[in-house]
């Protein structure tokens, strides 16, 4: 079973994805270049949605995680020695790491690029971003650690700190462990299944350790482009020095930015088993058999952010909010597809851009279904544009939103 969001959102003078060198993302597609915002840059709008929004456990992707939650949080909230609390933080390290298991003589593997969610876990070799007192606690990459895995860590290393000078002997004895055997213990400790938090529950986390359990990912983000061919300007600004005499004139600062404007098409698909697996901790196979509560809070609030939470870079000076014009929810189980192809010739943008931009995927639409079949069991839609009923019923979000929850989990 999947859930697909299809979205409409016209935005204007701003610079919402910039690439290394400071200009708008941007990528060809069909006859045009488009401008674009990558699928990175949209999850961590959401995701910071979410953490205010879904009472459910968050999680941290951070560099520092050993540093400054475990060893912190044992030393100032738990009054661990300091000593006794640096000897477990890093006999923990040792045990995630695995670094014991590798042979002495193994040649040291060439460094492998990974995306965001795929980050080896290693330990830096930048020495100049760590402190005296946490050398050897910085993690070379960010990676996601759930709430629930460092309450639990937290906890266990409190635990073994109150046996003294056994402490390193029983946290080794503790985490003797692998992945199946990790989530177990969370789960006896009362720290519940969403180990690698809401963020690895939705979009995964990828861990090379023997016994952190990886997350696959249930939310898949596209990029999203725009509907019509990149059009962009050079904005070039000046600083005024406000106490300049009368006789100094020119700027104190010039300089310029890429600014684009245009109508996006954004598509998700979500595994709706996988998402229930990773949420109740469930085999994807027994998610039917599960309480949806969570589930369906979840969702409602994605959908709600992917509609109204705009990214953006250079804020103060463009304000880059926009909700989506136009908004499409399908689910069935068949397999997903996007209609990015609707835009595949790019739309002209003289008259009513959105009206054309909705138009043109409904049409898109019926003509897949009219070869295929009906690809999705439920649709609904969502729009201030005119829209055609029979290919789904419009309703204001928030009922398109019920409605499609109670199609996918019932009402």
């Amino acid at each position: 079973m999947f859930l697909q969001i299809h979205t409409l959102t016209s935005h204007h003078a701003s610079l919402l994805n910039r690439d290394d060198a400071g200009l708008a993302k941007r990528i060809p597609f069909g006859d045009k270049t488009r401008l674009r915002i990558s699928s990175q840059c949209l999850k961590r709008h959401w995701r910071g949605n979410l953490q205010e929004t879904v009472p459910l456990p968050s999680g941290l992707r951070t560099r520092h995680f050993f540093e400054r939650e475990i060893y912190d949080r044992l030393v100032k909230k738990e009054s661990v020695n300091a000593d006794l609390a640096m000897q477990l933080t890093v006999k923990l390290i040792s045990l995630l790491l695995q670094k014991s298991d590798k042979p002495k003589d193994e040649k040291p593997k060439k460094p492998k690029k990974a995306s965001e969610d795929q980050l080896e876990l290693e330990l830096s070799d930048d020495k100049a971003e760590e402190t005296l007192e946490t050398s050897g606690l910085l993690v070379k990459q960010p990676i996601l650690f759930g709430k629930p895995e460092a309450d639990f860590l937290v906890a266990l290393l409190k635990e073994c700190a109150d046996q003294g000078e056994d402490a390193e002997k029983e946290l080794q004895a503790k985490l003797k462990t692998d992945k199946a055997n990790f989530k177990a213990m969370l789960r006896q400790a009362g720290f519940g299944s969403l180990y690698a938090g809401l963020e690895g529950a939705l979009f995964g986390r990828f861990v090379t350790s023997d016994i952190l359990a990886r997350s696959d990912a249930a939310v898949h983000v596209a990029h999203a482009f725009t509907v019509h061919g990149l059009d962009t300007e050079v904005d070039f600004f000046t600083v005024v020095d406000d106490l300049n005499l009368d006789e100094e004139t020119g700027a104190a600062h010039a300089g310029d930015m890429e600014l684009g404007a245009g109508l996006f098409y954004g598509y998700v698909a979500v595994d709706i088993p996988l998402l229930v697996s990773n949420l109740t901790g469930c085999e994807a196979k027994d998610w039917k058999q599960q309480d949806f509560a969570d589930t369906r809070t979840v969702l409602a609030g994605l959908i709600e952010a992917i509609a109204t939470v705009s990214p953006g870079a250079k804020l103060g000076s463009t304000a880059p909010y926009a909700y989506s014009d136009f908004v499409l929810l399908e689910a069935g189980t068949k397999q997903p597809r996007g209609l990015s192809n609707a835009y595949l010739q790019a739309l002209p943008t003289h008259g009513d851009l959105m009206q054309s931009s909705v138009n043109a995927l409904g049409n898109y639409l019926n003509e897949v279904d009219g070869m295929y079949g009906k690809t999705a069991q439920h649709r609904y839609a969502s729009t201030i544009k005119q829209w055609t009923e029979d290919t789904a019923p419009r309703k204001p979000l928030a009922e398109a939103v019920q409605s499609i929850l109670d199609g996918l989990f019932g009402a």
